[in-house]
């Protein structure tokens, strides 16, 4: 640890992390409000879908309740990141308390690392307001859904493995590592909380996949019968 540099329990243990502050709130306290905010905004965007004119499915609902959770998390707390990206360590908001205890599993958020401040501007510029509109389209049953869902869905699948890859690369590579040890924070937060990015995507793939199928199939057959007639 540099003079100067406050103690901190990040790895790596040389990561300068200046002005960093512990938090003032347990996880006991920060995780039930953040998922509470996180639960409130999935539900309000399936009960919309559930009052949709249009006739939704069950992975339509799905899906609205997945891109509000997804728009929630971009612009609202990937936002307040990349807005104090070079104070967060300092301050004592729930949404600093939180980057603060995630970072135990990934220290680049502290660190102002340019990988992570690069993807996290492209993630709150273009695709939290790609989330809100896939929400609008779900919702109103608009033919553009499924091409904002292939979109996106293919954005978060190359970000997780972006993610995943660079550290893992890093730790390879060079020795460095950015994730505590313990279960926890390795396998709870890191591996854990990013895992449904690399899963989710993939089923809503495979679903707008199999609707293009269908729908440009159903067009095939009008065709065909347009010009046998």
């Amino acid at each position: 640890m540099e003079a100067g540099t406050a103690p901190h329990p990040y790895f790596p243990p040389s990561a300068l992390i200046p002005g960093f502050v512990p938090n003032e709130s347990s996880v006991a306290r920060l995780l039930p409000v953040f998922g509470c905010a996180v639960a409130a905004v999935a539900a309000a965007a399936y009960c919309l879908a559930l009052r949709s004119r249009s006739r939704l499915r069950p992975m339509d609902r799905f899906a609205a309740a997945w891109f509000a959770l997804c728009a929630f998390l971009h612009l609202a707390f990937e936002g307040y990141y990349i807005c104090n990206r070079t104070s967060v360590a300092g301050l004592q908001t729930t949404f600093a308390q939180l980057w603060k205890e995630y970072a135990l599993s990934d220290s680049r958020y502290l660190t102002a690392d340019v990988f992570t401040v690069c993807v996290e501007t492209m993630t709150v510029v273009v695709w939290g307001p790609l989330c809100a509109l896939t929400v609008l389209a779900v919702v109103r049953g608009s033919p553009t859904r499924h091409v904002n869902q292939v979109v996106v869905c293919t954005a978060h699948l190359y970000g997780v493995a972006l993610y995943y890859a660079t550290s893992w690369a890093e730790h390879r590579f060079t020795g460095v590592a950015h994730s505590r040890p313990e279960f926890l924070y390795f396998w709870v937060y890191y591996v854990g909380f990013n895992l449904p990015w690399a899963v989710v995507p993939l089923v809503l793939l495979y679903d707008s996949f199999s609707q293009i199928g269908m729908a440009f199939g159903a067009l095939q057959e009008k065709q065909a019968r347009l010009k046998r007639s």
